[in-house]
């Protein structure tokens, strides 16, 4: 019996040093983000509350015994400097998973690596329905997607605000499309279609043409596939041809930069979100000692995207000390796959996923631009 014994215990330790990126002290997570390209605003702010929360949870005792090691990678938002940087996180890094990756076009082309070396993608920040679709048992995502935020969100608004003709301005690329297909998708369910669709070019900075088509057009709301440039652009030039129509955005432009970039302008902007801005006036005292530890760690105020990082980590860290102290791929992905959580004190959605379910929620609430701030409007809606 003591050898069977002794040989049950040395195959349960071979299997645990099977386990890349995870050792007797340590799990190593590795997480790539744009800190030299367009996006690296919000990825310092990602970075920055990825961190962070790293640093509290080691300062708590880590999970089950194991502190948590992040290592970023910078890819430029190129999908060939993803490729880079996600082998080098494989082979030399030794991750044991991949979390909060920014960028549709950044995280895709990283999938195959991951996977062929057995190492899941969680919680990528993009809300492309390819994150999770098709089912694969290493990808999982956790906010609401492009297409379901714009169908709910186009819903509330024509029936609560009694709009009667919808346009829309998206940039012509998937991210655009995904935004008015689900704006399309909610207005079919009204019996209702876009009156006007209008295009811009990744890049662009005129909006004059687009706006006077859609005004001449008599739309009372605009649905907007723009990010903070085009959605800065769009608004102020139909505030100067004195245009009082609504607008409305996906999360990809909730962000407290619109308001602060934008000024008095950006007042009565609506956009869905998934998690809120981390003022420091937060009426959640939680939020505020966050926020106010925030900026004196890095000397400027937390925005969305720190929310995100705290977010991505806290979620993995929960799902990890779920799967006990023998921490494998398999039963990481085991008790991901029994998880059901509640919602973090930034607000976000409660979290819940299972074998054939790996979006963590497809819900989005609507928040407003009122007095300089985004300000809920809507809990998580659905329809």
């Amino acid at each position: 019996m003591k050898i069977l014994a002794a040989a049950v215990a040395a195959f349960a330790a071979a299997s645990l040093a099977q386990a890349q990126g995870v050792s007797k002290n340590e799990i190593v997570i590795g997480s790539m983000q744009d800190l030299s390209g367009p996006l690296v605003g919000f990825s310092k702010q990602l970075k920055n509350g990825m961190e962070m929360h790293v640093e509290e949870i080691n300062a708590q005792g880590g999970i089950n015994g194991r502190k948590l090691k992040l290592v970023v990678e910078d890819h430029g938002y190129d999908p060939k400097k993803a490729v880079l940087a996600t082998q080098k996180l494989v082979q030399k890094d030794k991750i044991f998973a991949m979390i909060g990756t920014i960028g549709t076009p950044t995280a895709l082309p990283s999938m195959p690596i991951l996977f062929e070396k057995n190492i899941p993608h969680l919680f990528p920040l993009t809300a492309a329905r390819e994150m999770y679709e098709p089912l694969h048992r290493l990808k999982y995502s956790f906010a609401a997607t492009y297409f379901d935020q714009m169908r709910a969100g186009v819903k509330y608004m024509v029936k609560q605000k009694g709009h009667k003709k919808v346009c829309s301005l998206y940039q012509d690329d998937d991210f655009g499309l995904e935004v008015v297909r689900g704006a399309e998708a909610g207005l079919k369910e009204l019996n209702l279609a876009i009156t006007e669709k209008t295009t811009y070019k990744r890049g662009a900075t005129d909006f004059s043409s687009q706006v006077a088509k859609m005004k001449d057009s008599g739309c009372d709301l605009v649905v907007l596939g723009t990010i903070i440039r085009e959605t800065l652009g769009a608004i102020g030039t139909a505030r100067k041809l004195g245009w009082g129509v609504e607008f409305l955005g996906s999360s990809a432009a909730y962000t407290e930069l619109i308001h602060k970039l934008g000024g008095p302008a950006m007042n009565g902007f609506y956009a869905t979100n998934t998690v809120n801005v981390p003022y420091l006036d937060d009426a959640s005292k939680n939020v505020r000692e966050w926020a106010a530890k925030y900026k004196a760690k890095y000397n400027e105020d937390p925005g969305v995207f720190s929310a995100y990082g705290y977010s991505v980590v806290d979620l993995f860290a929960q799902i990890a000390a779920k799967a006990g102290p023998n921490l494998t791929v398999d039963s990481f992905i085991k008790a991901l796959d029994q998880f059901s959580g509640t919602r973090d004190m930034f607000g976000s959605d409660a979290m819940t996923f299972t074998k054939t379910k790996h979006l963590g929620s497809n819900r989005a609430r609507l928040s407003q631009i009122v007095n300089g701030k985004w300000t809920p409007v809507t809990d998580y809606i659905t329809e």
